[in-house]
């Protein structure tokens, strides 16, 4: 029996490690709407949160990192005395809990970098989710397991206190690096655990000189070397991760270290909108038995799902062990990348499909992270918006952008990795009035990338943007390589550029303090 009185938890029911099969039986009993999908996977809903809460995320202010957090609108601070109290209420309110799920996992798959999470929560829809998302270990392991290096108090079905110093909302996500610790309060969204693993690795990982990523990566069949991959939503890069001529190595996390890459999770996290065996073969067939699909509206006649529904969110997800996709590399650890790309979907239609960067411009565009939103996804949006997220992923960082592009420009040095920006956005003019590169355009791109086509292909400075822009490439137009040659008004695409270039410069006015001057020199000349 697992003792948790060193937490002052003093239930005596404690369910440790259970099997997906036992926690599908538990979750069925003891859960109100669960059920089995026809496809075997287990449908689970989180409540009224049905997405992350970023404004609710708290850490604590602490002598040994207080120096190295980026403090501000990402990590906002509190004391260790509101960590207290927080931490004592999911606490108060487990001890009321007749039984409770505890999942101990690694994240890591190098051994030498691999941290031991343990998760204590209320529902079996969480254990098996971390169980899925992290990394299993054996019974042997398991009995070896030791204290672990980082503890998640799941009691979102407990509201946090509004009253208390530094809350805003009933939601409260609270991050104590020291000791490692996450207390949740007020949600039972299964995705707020699986970054809180991540932004603990975000700090960990630098401090010894690994990159922690926010992104995907895949292997060559033959010599094991890697890509990998970073975007924002939309972007493509869940679809172009899922090549079937490659590896998949992960699709989400994964740190760069001396050695190579490795995944830091034991799964994956996809979105379900609208996926069908057509569009997401190998994810459609990964929802099965073992997974778990987040708040999707299916028939209760057969337990058909009906992935385009989205009366419950737009964010309908599923978790699966990425051993069920079949081109999985087993253990995830590969050599080091060969080709880092930078995914954009540019509504203006002034990126062109593939350019090439030095390593400054590495650095300036890694920082910048952009990519736009289009007209009438949202409401009020009637022309293209960029969009920013420091790293490809601001919500999860811990030091600031410049630390992690720092590591970046150095792995890339080290390793003579080729730096790419694809643009899988739109050509010949802006949404609106230019079309959106063929999905097999970009493909070719990527195959050039991969088989090294590229790596010599001949090259033209962009005047605003200052990288080199591939002019061939094979199965791809000459005529589309070059934006300002394919819209009808030369002059309408320079406008747009300068647009552009300039939101670029205005959003790096804020990390311009954390960087040096030849980072600086390489954005865009607005």
């Amino acid at each position: 029996m697992l003792d948790l009185s060193k937490y002052d938890i003093h239930v005596e029911d404690i369910r440790r490690n259970l099997s997906p099969a036992t926690l599908y039986q538990e979750a069925i009993l003891l859960e109100k709407g669960t059920a089995i999908a026809n496809s075997g996977a287990l449908i689970a809903y989180s409540g009224t949160k049905t997405g992350r809460s970023p404004t609710d995320k708290r850490v604590v202010r602490h002598k040994d990192s207080e120096d190295d957090i980026w403090w501000g609108p990402v990590n906002i601070d509190i004391d260790d005395n509101i960590f207290k109290v927080n931490r004592e209420r999911a606490i108060d309110f487990l001890n009321t809990c007749e039984h409770l799920y505890v999942v101990d996992q690694y994240a890591g798959w190098d051994p030498q970098y691999q941290a031991k999470v343990r998760v204590i929560c209320t529902r079996p829809y969480h254990a098996l989710f971390m169980t899925t998302m992290l990394i299993t270990p054996t019974r042997e392991q398991l009995e070896s397991f030791g204290e672990p290096d980082f503890v998640i108090f799941n009691a979102g079905k407990f509201p946090a206190n509004r009253h208390t110093s530094r809350m805003t909302s009933k939601t409260s996500v609270d991050v104590s690096l020291h000791p490692g610790e996450m207390v949740i309060l007020g949600t039972e969204y299964a995705g707020e655990m699986k970054k809180g693993v991540f932004t603990m690795m975000n700090y960990f990982m630098p401090k010894q000189n690994v990159l922690s990523m926010h992104c995907s990566a895949t292997a060559d069949r033959t010599s094991g070397n890697s890509s990998v991959l970073f975007g924002l939503s939309g972007t493509g890069k869940t679809t172009l991760s899922a090549d079937p001529k490659r590896l998949l190595i992960g699709d989400d996390e994964h740190c760069w270290t001396d050695d190579g890459i490795f995944n830091i999770e034991g799964g994956c996290y996809a979105k379900a909108i609208d996926l069908t065996p057509e569009s997401e073969p190998d994810i459609f067939q990964a929802l099965r038995f073992g997974a778990v699909l987040e708040n999707v509206v299916y028939d209760k006649f057969d337990h058909s799902v009906d992935f385009s529904d989205v009366s419950i969110t737009q964010n309908t997800r599923g978790a699966y062990p990425i051993e069920f996709i079949s081109n999985a590399k087993i253990p995830c650890v590969a050599g080091h990348p060969d080709d880092v790309i930078f995914l954009t979907c540019d509504a203006f239609g002034v990126m062109p499909p593939v350019s090439r960067l030095s390593p400054e411009q590495a650095m300036y565009h890694f920082i910048s992270g952009y990519t736009a939103k289009v007209a009438g996804t949202e409401m009020g949006v009637d022309e293209p918006q960029a969009t920013f997220s420091p790293c490809f992923g601001g919500p999860f960082l811990m030091w600031h952008p410049g630390k992690y592009a720092e590591l970046l420009a150095k792995k890339i040095e080290q390793n003579n990795a080729s730096v790419w920006l694809v643009n899988t956005g739109w050509s010949g003019g802006g949404y609106g009035v230019g079309s959106r590169m063929k999905l097999d355009f970009t493909r070719s791109i990527m195959d050039a990338i991969h088989s090294g086509k590229l790596n010599n292909a001949p090259t033209e400075k962009d005047a605003i943007f200052g990288f080199d822009v591939v002019t061939q490439c094979p199965d791809v137009p000459d005529e589309l390589m070059i934006p300002r040659g394919t819209w009808s008004d030369p002059e309408a695409y320079d406008s747009a550029a300068k647009k552009l270039a300039g939101l670029f410069v205005e959003n790096f006015k804020s990390y311009a303090h954390g960087v040096n001057e030849r980072v600086l020199a390489a954005g865009p000349k607005a």
